[in-house]
């Protein structure tokens, strides 16, 4: 996934309303979108060096857009937008291991009467729901982990994909990890047990779960290395 424009460095100062982000840019004080629902624990720290994107809309009331966050010298992709993005282009070039004879990728395609999946993919032999979650937690160094906050809709997927699976499709879900200091991945049991315990009884009715990291450009995001889950 390539950025649209050209990224703008400035520094964290404050988080509030769940979506603004108050960032210096030089002598300049911007309110950014922050496109990131979760707690984004361990990264709100004021001083942390951030990159911002600027929109072409003139019509946005808030041009810019928190993309990346360096803590202790570690960029992350705070963008959950972005991971679909990052999970399109893999599958459009055949970077992801485990899908052959893709005859169709669509994003966000619906199933039942209130859930969409990120993707569907048909193959010549299989019809294929993935979802994909967006990564941010470290706190233990080489470890990802997800979540870090309780995910009413994660449970939500999980379920949903549960019954997806019942009904012959096979189901992925994708923890795409927005960084690269981390060779392992795991679920935040102690953050949200609910979920881990959704998620052990999914992989039980044949949920396959492909954890990988990712590569920070000036260009921009793109899928790296698959990582290790510990179950």
């Amino acid at each position: 996934m390539n950025f649209e424009n050209k990224l703008i460095s400035g520094l964290f100062i404050k988080r509030y309303k769940r979506f603004f982000s108050d960032i210096r840019i030089n002598n300049k004080i911007v309110t950014a979108h922050c496109p990131n629902t979760g707690s984004m624990q361990g990264l709100l720290n004021k001083g942390n060096k951030v990159w911002l994107s600027k929109s072409n809309n003139p019509n946005r009331k808030l041009k810019y857009t928190l993309e990346i966050i360096e803590n202790n010298k570690i960029k992350v992709g705070v963008n959950t937008h972005s991971a679909n993005k990052i999970v399109f282009h893999s599958l459009k070039n055949n970077l992801i291991k485990g899908f052959k004879n893709i005859l169709e990728i669509k994003p966000e395609t619906k199933f039942g009467n209130n859930t969409r999946f990120d993707f569907f993919l048909l193959s010549n032999k299989d019809k294929i729901f993935i979802e994909v979650k967006n990564v941010t937690l470290s706190r233990e160094k080489g470890l990802a982990e997800f979540p870090d906050a309780v995910t009413a809709r994660g449970l939500k997927h999980i379920n949903e994909l549960i019954k997806a699976s019942k009904k012959n499709f096979k189901v992925f879900i994708i923890y795409l990890i927005q960084r690269d200091d981390c060779n392992s991945f795991k679920i935040a049991r102690d953050i949200d047990p609910s979920y881990a315990n959704a998620l052990t009884k999914a992989v039980n009715n044949k949920l396959n779960v492909l954890c990988y990291d990712c590569k920070f450009s000036s260009k921009g995001i793109k899928l790296n290395n698959k990582i290790k889950f510990l179950k």
